[in-house]
């Protein structure tokens, strides 16, 4: 079979290194040693912008020594014909073991995290290793080589090998030891074509689209890897997959073909330990007449016809459902096939030919760091289909939108990148989410080779808005920001951390103040293919909402993110391959990796979460779900180095049932278990998992609002059926809710002025307001933050927000609905003066009759309190420890505040039948007068309250860590 060039002709890059013409004394006729210009080049990127490309000319060219890849250096073909690096026969050195090397072998290219010389030793390439590959180069291994191995590639994320054809006659393997990706590989001969033990940090491996034939012993052996391995063609050889003796495995495999496996398919070792995981999904088999051997116990699983199908096996720990116990299963379903059928065929989208390529700087783009190349960039993508993106960072101060049929090729990530500046206008300020990048929704978008930077002060910033179809495809993107920046010039990483590891090493940049890094939306989905997003600055790496269009994930790293890695909401269709998360002490000690609320028919197949050892707190769960329906876990490993890592895998909100085990083979939630029926007659616990539940509201229906304001998501429980939603999470604080006369949610929150931000080029001031001076908070919080008062748009996840409109109050009609703190933290004892003070400004809500006083204290309130003119209004000085009652005028102006009852924290709500409910340790019930009348015991201290159900005869309670009801 002969290779195909993926990159067919040269692309012009400025930065880039081209072997060719004798630069480096490279000579492509197939006798010429051509190992030290090779290396020469390599060294040069290197060492010159501490990452790019070697571009390498088609040809043949002869090599007697090992080629060392260091971190973020690229090796890539081009040409009719793909270029091929051909070990010369009898090399030196790869005639005999080598057994001070861990793989015993010696190697034609090998992946390190140096460039190694006389005075410092080989660093192999490890988790810090990233952007390294070589693609579209075919490898030949010359006869007398017994100990050769092609490939050695321990390295991290962003880096891989694609689109090569190796052969290693009688040499020892393709590949020793597997990192990150690899896609479009075929291997020929050898005794193996990978060798691997575990991958860098212990990350899943996927390999998409690959090919084995005529392996000696064995197309695979592996010792811990973690093989996703999708589309694999195997023939010819006695195994394809041997494990070794004493280690486990999770395998995950899908849609493979394999031909005259004499011996047996997969060798198992460790058949019994629940660490064990494997799955296999649509395998055509024709001569395979064992399918699975156990090692330790010799039985076989085997097919009595000559062609069948493996339509599943399963073998490890399986949960079939909430509130199923754990079982260890070994299952097979298998089906005679008449014939043989063709392999299937890939889903990864064809690059346009090279011919079609138009480079963004020939159209104006300059990339040089400084240059604002917005307009450049805008005009290249409305008047060319294909663009290609030289190496360099183009400066955006704008949302490139792509047409349809766009398609952005970039051949390093790390370097070639859109960046966005800090304190970009636009991107600034209290609002919904704006891209940097956005692709149009049903498109056929292409974008692949690039990083996208957006800051670390602009909080409005999403990297990239994804609403493209299903034929779309992302590849090897990253989302700079956090772990992984490197600075050009340099081969070294920046460091995100201070010296104690505890904060930003730019104490200027805001964690967790912008939007999610990369958003799927509004029908999304497609193809997506190694990304990695690790941006601290985000509130998540990945979010996909709103879509049942197809969607593939074929390894992604989400990682250092301060909330949540990754949020699915009302997805369906989706099938995620080699997903891994990690947290950090500094940021992700309370980082949830995955959620999802109303999601079906998703697949997650060797899902990895982690936490790293400078982790010094435990964590509840790694998953939490939200009424969601057939959703299947494969291959789920759930660990930590240290000792703190998370107690449960999944917690089902809706009927509290956990999934305990942190490692699965299977875990299926059908969506059919109901939680057991609530005696309200007593305080119970409704849902639980949050770390600061208060902000109480009840709209008319009965329907109880709250919020998590630490994880800044609010939440809704239905007033008759008692169920779950959320209803948004955004990247700004909020402190408490409210409704307008139609129902329509309100939020007071906070925003943080990033430092240094303008607005028309003028420096933004946050002077304090006038009534912040009789409270401490306003003297010792955040000079920066400021109150924003909003409505909350509940089915427009993607656009959550519209800021309401801030107004003078006087000459106004009379409002129906006044909305004020309903607790006041005023420790000048000037509470009677804040609550009665005359507002010069106010927020108007949607209804155009409710309104919103503008007042510090709403920048500290844990809940809102309802007035309405002449009405009795309550609220809480919770400095003193009072509940207040206060006229109500014409105007919605308070008065005569008198104190009712001598307790208090953060609430006070008036029940249908007139009686105060007061939080205070306990709830306390008081008539209007004061009148103590008994006590409410609460498992956990009560934040927030209010009267809903559709009768208002259910008492919600907020209380730190879950939500408490009581029919009243």
């Amino acid at each position: 079979m002969n290779s195909n060039s993926y990159y067919k002709r040269e692309m012009k890059d400025d930065y880039a290194v081209y072997l060719r013409d004798s630069n480096f004394g490279i000579c492509a006729d197939g006798f010429s040693d051509n190992t030290r210009a090779i290396q020469d080049a390599v060294e040069y990127v290197w060492k010159t912008n501490g990452f790019g490309i070697v571009f390498l000319p088609e040809g043949t060219y002869r090599v007697s020594d090992t080629i060392y890849m260091p971190k973020a250096v690229r090796l890539i073909g081009y040409g009719e014909n793909r270029p091929v690096i051909e070990l010369c026969d009898n090399a030196p050195g790869y005639d005999r073991e080598h057994t001070d090397d861990k793989g015993k072998s010696k190697y034609v290219f090998w992946f390190t995290d140096n460039v190694p010389n006389e005075k410092e030793p080989v660093r192999d390439a490890n988790p810090g290793t990233f952007y390294s590959s070589i693609s579209n180069i075919d490898i030949r291994i010359g006869d007398g080589n017994p100990y050769a191995v092609a490939l050695r590639t321990h390295y991290a994320q962003h880096s891989f090998i694609a689109h090569m054809d190796i052969h290693t006659g009688a040499g020892r393997a393709a590949i020793y030891d597997c990192g990150n990706e690899m896609e479009d590989i075929r291997m020929f001969g050898g005794e193996y074509g990978i060798i691997t033990t575990k991958c860098s940090p212990g990350w899943p491996f996927v390999m998409v689209d690959t090919y084995f034939e005529g392996q000696r012993k064995a197309a695979i052996a592996s010792q811990e890897g973690g093989l996703t391995i999708i589309r694999t063609v195997v023939k010819n050889t006695p195994v394809f997959l041997e494990t070794r003796d004493g280690y486990m495995e999770k395998l995950y495999l899908e849609d493979a073909s394999f031909e005259n496996i004499w011996d047996c398919a997969i060798e198992m070792a460790g058949e019994s330990n629940s660490v064990n995981q494997y799955n296999i999904r649509n395998l055509d088999c024709c001569c395979v007449p064992v399918l699975v051997r156990f090692k330790e116990s010799g039985r076989t699983l085997k097919s009595a016809d000559r062609i069948y199908k493996v339509r599943e096996f399963v073998h490890g720990i399986c949960v079939n459902d909430l509130g199923k116990d754990r079982e260890m299963v070994t299952q097979c379903s298998m089906v005679p096939l008449g014939e043989m059928p063709s392999p299937v065929l890939t889903d990864i989208p064809v690059l346009p030919p090279a011919g079609e390529w138009v480079s963004i700087k020939d159209l104006g783009a300059c990339g040089d760091g400084k240059t604002d190349d917005t307009e450049a960039v805008r005009r290249a993508v409305a008047s060319c289909r294909c663009l290609y993106i030289p190496e360099g960072w183009y400066i955006i101060k704008d949302t490139i939108t792509l047409r349809e049929d766009s398609v952005l090729i970039g051949l390093n990530p790390i370097a070639t990148q859109f960046k966005l500046p800090d304190n970009t206008e636009g991107f600034t300020g209290f609002g919904n989410p704006k891209a940097v990048i956005e692709a149009p929704k049903g498109g056929s978008c292409i974008v692949t080779g690039i990083g996208i930077d957006t800051g670390g002060r602009n909080p409005r910033a999403v990297g990239c808005k994804w609403m493209a179809g299903e034929h779309s495809y992302m590849n090897d993107v990253k989302f700079i920001g956090g772990h992984g920046t490197m600075e050009w010039g340099s081969s070294r990483h920046v460091m995100p951390y201070n010296e104690t590891r505890t904060a930003d090493a730019d104490p200027k940049k805001m964690w967790d103040a912008q939007y999610p890094s990369l958003w799927v939306a509004d029908g999304g989905g497609g193809v997506f293919k190694d990304v990695w997003s690790a941006s601290t600055y985000a509130a998540a790496g990945f979010m996909v909402s709103n879509t049942d269009t197809r969607g593939r994930v074929y390894c992604m790293s989400l990682e250092h993110h301060m909330r949540q890695e990754a949020y699915f909401y009302n997805v369906s269709n989706w099938n995620l391959y080699g997903l891994q998360t990690e947290e950090e002490k500094a940021e992700g000690r309370n980082a949830l990796p995955l959620q999802l609320d109303r999601c079906r028919d998703m697949m997650f197949a060797n899902l990895y979460m982690f936490r790293v050892v400078y982790v010094t707190t435990p964590f509840p769960y790694c998953i939490k779900t939200t009424d969601c329906e057939r959703l299947e876990f494969l291959n789920v490993h759930n660990f930590s180095q240290m000792k703190y890592t998370m107690d449960n895998t999944i917690l089902d909100v809706n009927t509290a049932l956990e999934v305990r085990p942190w490692q699965m083979a299977r875990c299926f939630l059908s969506g059919a278990a109901v939680r057991e029926p609530m005696d309200l007659g007593e305080v119970q616990k409704l849902y639980g998992g949050f770390y600061c539940a208060d902000g109480g509201c009840i709209n008319s229906k009965g329907d109880f609002y709250f919020l998590d304001s630490t994880d800044k998501k609010i939440y809704k429980i239905d007033g008759e059926t008692l169920k779950l939603t959320m209803v948004c999470t955004l990247p700004v604080k909020v402190n408490s809710l409210g409704v307008d006369t139609n129902d329509q949610l309100l939020a007071a929150g906070e925003y943080v002025i990033p430092v240094d931000a303008s607005v028309g080029g003028k420096m933004i001031e946050n002077p304090l307001p006038e009534d912040a001076a009789g409270s401490s908070y306003g003297y010792w919080y955040n000079k920066r933050a400021q109150v924003v008062v909003f409505a909350v748009k509940e089915e427009h996840v993607e656009e959550p927000v519209c800021l309401l409109e801030r107004r003078e109050l006087s000459g106004m009609k009379p409002p129906e609905k006044i909305i004020y703190a309903g607790n006041r933290w005023r420790d000048s004892n000037d509470f009677m003066e804040a609550a009665t003070m005359d507002s010069r400004y106010g927020y108007i809500a949607p209804d155009g009759v409710t309104v919103i006083p503008d007042q510090y204290d709403l920048i500290r309130a844990n809940c809102l309190g309802e007035a309405f003119p002449g009405r009795r209004f309550y609220c809480v000085d919770e400095y003193y420890k009072r509940v207040y009652g206060l006229d109500v005028d014409s105007r919605g102006r308070l008065s005569d505040p008198r104190v009712i009852i001598e307790e208090g924290d953060f609430c006070v709500s008036e029940s249908p039948d007139g009686l105060l409910y007061v939080c205070d340790s306990q709830i306390r019930v008081y008539d209007r007068e004061g009148s103590f009348i008994r006590e409410i015991q609460v498992p956990e201290r009560p934040s927030t309250i209010g009267f809903g159900g559709r009768n208002r005869n259910i008492l919600f309670i907020t209380a730190r860590t879950g939500v408490y009801a009581l029919k009243i």
